[in-house]
């Protein structure tokens, strides 16, 4: 089943609304790490891999 993480789910200063889905979590942890360090300047930390893990759903996100 397709998995997906969408950033209107966390709250945040910037109210981004980008959504991020992919056949894998694998695949989709790194996308959105990857959009977490270059957008929201977080550091690439365990414990952002771990609350970006946490947030992944099933399905596809809301239109």
């Amino acid at each position: 089943m397709r998995k997906y993480i969408d950033c209107r789910e966390v709250p945040s200063e910037s109210g981004c609304t980008v959504a991020i889905s992919a056949d894998n979590e694998t695949e989709l942890l790194e996308a959105a790490v990857q959009h977490a360090v270059a957008v929201h300047h977080h550091p690439d930390t365990p414990e952002l891999r771990t609350m970006i893990k946490q947030a992944i759903r099933e399905g596809a996100p809301a239109a």
